[in-house]
C-alpha cells in the first residue's frame, strides 16, 4: 500500500494500478541481487502483487533469507507468489566469467533460466550488470538479425521522458548495431508508451548530416532506409528536450552521458541545499518553496524512471539499480510487465524479419 500511495500522491499520470495486466503475467526476481537484497526485492515484490491483481512473481534466492520477510503473504496471495530456491549468490564484484561458470545455481541464473523454459514472462535483477549480462546472453540467446544486447534507460525531459541505447554494454559499435539499436528503442517504445511510430534521433556532435564521424554518418543512412521514424541527429541537450522519443548511441557515449547527467543532478541538488542553509533568511524562504521543491524534486526522482531493459535477447530480462529502495525496485517490476505483456519480444523480432526481408 505504501508504494501505491507513494504514485497516488507524487506521479498522478504514472500510477501502478493504471497497467492492466492480462492473466498469466509472471515476473521472476532475483531476490538477493542489488546492495540491499532481501530487504528491498520482497517488500516491492509484495507490494507489486497488491498494485497489480492479475500479475505473479516468482521469488528465487536463498530460503532462510527470503521467508523471514513474507509474514502472512503467501496465505494472502496463494498461487500468484511462489518461491524457488537459488544456493549462490552472485557478488557484486564477481567477474562475469566466473559468476557464469562457476555459480549455476544463484538466483541470477535461475532466474534466466525460468524465463527459457516459459515459467516466468521477465526476469528483473539488481544484481552485477556484467554479469547479469552475460547470463542472460548465455542461456537466452540474442533475437535473430541482432548481434548484441543493448542496455536501455529513461530520462526525464521537458516533455515528458526520453529512451537512451546504449549504455555501456557494447563501447565499439558498427553502423549496423547502431540501426539494430533503433529497431529496439523504437520497439520498446511502442510496447511500453503505445506509440505506433515512435521517433528516432542519433546522438552526434550536431545535427548536419557532414558532422560526426564514419560510423555514425554510416549509421545515419542506415535508420534512414530502415523504416523507422527516424528524426535524424541530434545533440545532447536534445535528450533532455525531449525532441525524440529514443536517442542511439554506442555504449561509451551514452554511460558517459549518464554518468555525467547523474553528477550534474547530485551537483545541482548540493547546491540547493547549501544555499536554503546558508542564512536565516534563506532558511525561511526554503520554507516558503517547500512545496515547489517537493514537486522538482518528484519530476526528477530516479526512483520513477528505475529498471533497465537488456534489449534483443530472446526474452524479458530488466536491470534495476544496485541500490534501488522497494519504491524503485518496485517501478521496475511494473516496467517488466508492461514490456512482457505488450509483447515486446515479438515487436522487435517482427521488425527485424521484415527488415531482412526488404534487404533480401
Amino acid at each position: 500500500m505504501r508504494l501505491r500511495r507513494f504514485f497516488s500522491a507524487s506521479f498522478p499520470n504514472f500510477s501502478l494500478e493504471s497497467r492492466e495486466m492480462p492473466m498469466g503475467v509472471t515476473i521472476a526476481i532475483d531476490c538477493m541481487g542489488g546492495d540491499h537484497g532481501p530487504v528491498v526485492t520482497v517488500p516491492a515484490a509484495l507490494s507489486f502483487l497488491r498494485s497489480h491483481p492479475d500479475a505473479n512473481v516468482i521469488l528465487v534466492g536463498r530460503d532462510e533469507a527470503i521467508q523471514p520477510l513474507l509474514g502472512k503473504a503467501q496465505s494472502e496471495f496463494g498461487p500468484r507468489l511462489k518461491l524457488r530456491p537459488a544456493s549462490e549468490v552472485v557478488a557484486m564484484d564477481d567477474p562475469p566469467a566466473i559468476a557464469m561458470r562457476t555459480k549455476k545455481d544463484s538466483s541470477m541464473r535461475v532466474v534466466m533460466d525460468l524465463v527459457k523454459s516459459g515459467e516466468a514472462s521477465a526476469a528483473v535483477s539488481a544484481g552485477n550488470t556484467g554479469a547479469l549480462m552475460a547470463i542472460s546472453r548465455f542461456v537466452l540467446k540474442t533475437l535473430p538479425g541482432i548481434d548484441r544486447p543493448a542496455i536501455a534507460t529513461i530520462l526525464p525531459s521537458m516533455t515528458g521522458h526520453t529512451y537512451v541505447l546504449d549504455l555501456g554494454a557494447n563501447v565499439d559499435c558498427s553502423a549496423e548495431h547502431l540501426l539494430q539499436f533503433g529497431v529496439m528503442g523504437s520497439s520498446l517504445v511502442a510496447a511500453i508508451e503505445h506509440k505506433a511510430r515512435p521517433s528516432v534521433g542519433l546522438l552526434n556532435i550536431g545535427e548536419e548530416a557532414i558532422k560526426g564521424n564514419d560510423v555514425v554518418k554510416e549509421a545515419a543512412e542506415l535508420l534512414r532506409a530502415s523504416g523507422l521514424n527516424f528524426y535524424g541527429n541530434v545533440e545532447g541537450n536534445d535528450i533532455y528536450e525531449g525532441t525524440v522519443d529514443v536517442v542511439v548511441c554506442d555504449g561509451f557515449v551514452g554511460n558517459v552521458a549518464l554518468k555525467t547527467s547523474e553528477g550534474l543532478a547530485h551537483m545541482v541538488g548540493a547546491f540547493l541545499k547549501q544555499e536554503f542553509s546558508r542564512s536565516l533568511l534563506s532558511k525561511l524562504a526554503a520554507v516558503v518553496a517547500l512545496p515547489v521543491l517537493k514537486r522538482f524534486k518528484h519530476r526528477v526522482d530516479q526512483r520513477l524512471y528505475n529498471g533497465a531493459p537488456l534489449l534483443g535477447l530472446r526474452g524479458v530480462v530488466l536491470k534495476s539499480h544496485g541500490s534501488a529502495d522497494a519504491v524503485a525496485f518496485g517501478n521496475a517490476l511494473a516496467r517488466a510487465a508492461d514490456a512482457a505483456s505488450n509483447r515486446l519480444i515479438e515487436r522487435i523480432s517482427e521488425r527485424m524479419a521484415s527488415m531482412n526481408e526488404v534487404k533480401a
